[in-house]
């Protein structure tokens, strides 16, 4: 499993960013994805996720945080996974991990190395 996040930065309060991560290694059109965060100081936050229905489709997530502002998307002819984040605050400030997940669960099973978004004027 290899997981690269990209996109990441730095960006004003009220900007926005959008993250990318790319997957190789299993299988991405049918694997459940999370975006989870850690802010300096701060255990890991579960951001958000797509999982997989009983049908083979998909449904997303989000943690109270971020509902409203950040919207979780996948490519799967690009194995790529995005998470677009608008509205940013201070508190949105952390390195930010894709993880692919356990099949029929929200347990992480493995991340990337993440990247590091800040937030500041």
């Amino acid at each position: 499993v290899q997981l690269v996040e990209s996109g990441g930065g730095l960006v004003q309060p009220g900007g926005s960013l959008r993250l990318s991560c790319v997957a190789s290694g299993f299988t991405f059109s049918s694997s459940g994805m999370s975006w989870v965060r850690r802010a300096p100081g701060k255990g890991l936050e579960w951001v958000s996720g797509i999982g997989i229905t009983l049908d083979d489709g998909y449904y997303t997530r989000y943690a109270d945080s971020v509902k409203g502002r950040f919207t979780i998307s996948r490519d799967n002819a690009k194995n790529t996974l995005y998470l677009e984040m608008n509205s940013l605050t201070a508190e949105d400030a952390a390195v930010y991990y894709c993880a692919v997940l356990i099949p029929g669960t929200w347990f992480l099973r493995s991340w990337g190395q993440g990247t590091q978004v800040t937030v500041s004027s």
